[in-house]
C-alpha cells in the first residue's frame, strides 16, 4: 500500500533520522507528519489516553454503586488482562511503527478487508470515547465550583440538569482541543506532556492524602456492602467496568509511531509503562477513596464519587485544589483521544480506505497535522454530545459502547496474531534503531497471546451484556438496555455497506 498524499519533502522543518525514514519507507509511505516525539512524549500519548485521574473520578461511583467495596478486586484481574494484551501490541509496534495502529497491524496480520473493519470499529470507538472523555468534566468543575453548573441546579451527571451540563461543557472543551489538534504537533507534544506530568503529581498526591486520611482497614474490599448487583460474581462483573473503562488507549504509543523518534525501541516500552504506571496509580486511588470515605452506606459514595471523598475527608481548599488538577487531566485525555482518533483516519485515508480520503489524508506541511481529521473527530464527537440533552441515559450507553468498541478492536488484532504464531509465520527477528533484538515474548508468545485474546473477548460480551439494572435502571426503555449492541450492529453495517458501494465503484471503473 504506497501513499497517496504528496506533500514536497524540502518544506518540512524537522527531517526525520534516517534511520527513521528508512523504517517508514520499507512499508511504502512517504515521511510527512513531523517526528519530533522523544521517549516522555511517546509515554505521554499513552498515559494520557488512559487518563487514570479522568475515568477513575467519572466512572467510581458506577463500579462502587454496583459493585460495593469488592469492586476494588475487578481492578488487579482487569490490569494483567490488558497487560496480556499490551504485551502483544509492544512486539507488533517494533515491528509495525505506522500510524493507525489497530488497522495497520490488524490488515498486515489477517487482510486489508478485515484489517479495513479493525480501523473502523476502533476509529468510531475512539470518536465515541472523546465525548465520553469530555461529559467526564461535568464530575468535577461544579464540585469546584457551583458556578459552573450553567444549566439547572442539579449536577448529577444522570439528571437531566446535570447531563445537559455535561455536554455543554463538553462541546466548549472540544473546540478548545481541536484547535491545538490543528496548531502543531510539538504544541500538542507541549500541553500533552504538560498535562501528564501534572496528573501524575497529582494522583501522587491524591493517593498519599486519601492513605493518611483512611477511616477503615483494606479488609473491608472483601464485602459487597450496599451493592446493587447480587451476588460476589455479579458485582465483580459489573464492578469491573470501571476498570475497564480507565484501561484503554495504552496503544497511542503506536499511533504516534510516524513522530515518535526510534519508534521500534521507543513505542513498545511506552506501551507497557504508560498501561502499568495508569494501573498501578488507578488502584491505588481507587483503594485510598475506599478507604477515607467518611461513610460507605449513606449513599453518596455511588452517585458523588470521588469528589466527594475529596472535599468531604480533606477539606474543601484541598480536596478542590486536587480536583482542578483533575479538571487539567480531563482536558489532556480529551486532546490525546482525539489526536490518536485523527491519526487512525490519516492513516486509512492515506490508503484510500474512506470518503474523501485526499483531504482527509493531507498534512500541512508548515505544521505536521493532518487538520481535516482533527475537525471530523471534533465535530462527531461534540454531535454525539447532544444526545445528553435528549436523555441523562446516554451518558452511560455512551461511556459503555466506546470500551465495548475498543475491546473488540483489540480482539480483531489479537486474533489474528495467534492464528500467525500457531501457523508459525510471525517473524520475532529483527533489530530497533540502536541494532539490538526487538521487543518479544518469545516462548511466552502463544499462551500469553492466547489468554489475551480470551480475556478481551470475555470482556466485550460482559460490557455489552443487556442488563436491564445497568442500562435501563428507569425502565421501558428497551434501547437504553440494548443500545451498545445496537452501535455495534449499525457500525458494522454501515461499513459493511460502505465497503460494498466502494467494491462496485472500483469494478464498474476497471469495467469501463
Amino acid at each position: 500500500m504506497a501513499s497517496t498524499s504528496g506533500t514536497p519533502a524540502d518544506v518540512r522543518p524537522d527531517f526525520p533520522e534516517p534511520s527513521d525514514d528508512g523504517a517508514l519507507a520499507e512499508f511504502g509511505y512517504r515521511q510527512e507528519l513531523h517526528r519530533s516525539l522523544g521517549d516522555y512524549a511517546s509515554f505521554a500519548a499513552g498515559f494520557s489516553f488512559i487518563s487514570v485521574l479522568t475515568t477513575v473520578f467519572q466512572f467510581f461511583a458506577f463500579g462502587y454503586a454496583f459493585g460495593g467495596p469488592v469492586f476494588f478486586w475487578a481492578w488487579p484481574a482487569v490490569l494483567i488482562g490488558q497487560l496480556l494484551v499490551a504485551a502483544c501490541f509492544a512486539e507488533l509496534a517494533a515491528r509495525y511503527p505506522i500510524s493507525g495502529a489497530i488497522y495497520q497491524w490488524s490488515s498486515r496480520l489477517s487482510n486489508l478487508t478485515f484489517g479495513w473493519f479493525a480501523g473502523w470499529i476502533m476509529v468510531i470507538g475512539q470518536i465515541v470515547v472523546v465525548a465520553a472523555a469530555a461529559l467526564a468534566l461535568q464530575v468535577v468543575l461544579p464540585a469546584i465550583w457551583s458556578g459552573f453548573q450553567l444549566i439547572g441546579d442539579d449536577p448529577a451527571p444522570t439528571s437531566a440538569s446535570g447531563a445537559a451540563n455535561a455536554a455543554l461543557l463538553g462541546v466548549l472543551l472540544l473546540a478548545l482541543t481541536t484547535l491545538v489538534n490543528v496548531l502543531d504537533n510539538r504544541i500538542m507534544s507541549l500541553v500533552n506532556r504538560i498535562g501528564v506530568t501534572a496528573e501524575i503529581i497529582g494522583a501522587v498526591l491524591i493517593v498519599v492524602l486519601l492513605f493518611t486520611h483512611s477511616e477503615r482497614s483494606p479488609s473491608i474490599t472483601f464485602e459487597t456492602g450496599t451493592a446493587a448487583e447480587p451476588g460476589l460474581v455479579g458485582a465483580l462483573l459489573v464492578g469491573s467496568f470501571t476498570a475497564a473503562y480507565v484501561m484503554i488507549g495504552f496503544d497511542s504509543a503506536g499511533e504516534m509511531s510516524e513522530e515518535t523518534h526510534a519508534p521500534r525501541r521507543t513505542a513498545p516500552r511506552t506501551i507497557l509503562t504508560a498501561l502499568g504506571s495508569a494501573g498501578l496509580l488507578g488502584g491505588l486511588i481507587i483503594l485510598g477513596g475506599l478507604l477515607a470515605a467518611p461513610s460507605l452506606t449513606d449513599g453518596r459514595l455511588g452517585v458523588e464519587g470521588l469528589s466527594y471523598v475529596l472535599t468531604s475527608s480533606l477539606g474543601d481548599g484541598v480536596g478542590r485544589a486536587l480536583l482542578v488538577d483533575v479538571v487539567v487531566a480531563i482536558a489532556v485525555a480529551t486532546l490525546a483521544i482525539q489526536t490518536a482518533a485523527c491519526r487512525m483516519l490519516f492513516s486509512m485515508a492515506r490508503d484510500g480506505q474512506l470518503p474523501f480520503a485526499g483531504r482527509l489524508a493531507k498534512v500541512n506541511p508548515r505544521t505536521g497535522m493532518p487538520s481535516a481529521p482533527a475537525l471530523v473527530v471534533g465535530v462527531l464527537a461534540a454531535a454525539l454530545l447532544l444526545l445528553n440533552f435528549a436523555s441523562p441515559e446516554a451518558f452511560l450507553a455512551i461511556g459503555t459502547t466506546c470500551i465495548v468498541l475498543l475491546y473488540l478492536a483489540y480482539a480483531m488484532v489479537t486474533g489474528p496474531l495467534l492464528l500467525r504464531r500457531l501457523r508459525g509465520d510471525f517473524s520475532t527477528d529483527g533489530t530497533d534503531e540502536q541494532g539490538r533484538p526487538l521487543f518479544s515474548l518469545g516462548r511466552w508468545g502463544i499462551p500469553v497471546n492466547a489468554i489475551a485474546l480470551l480475556y478481551g473477548l470475555f470482556m466485550t460480551v460482559n460490557l455489552a451484556w443487556p442488563r436491564a439494572a445497568v442500562y435501563d435502571p428507569a425502565g421501558g426503555h428497551w434501547y437504553f438496555r440494548w443500545f451498545t449492541v445496537l452501535f455495534l450492529g449499525v457500525t458494522a453495517v454501515v461499513g459493511a455497506a460502505y465497503r460494498i458501494c466502494k467494491s462496485r465503484s472500483a469494478a464498474e471503473v476497471s469495467y469501463a
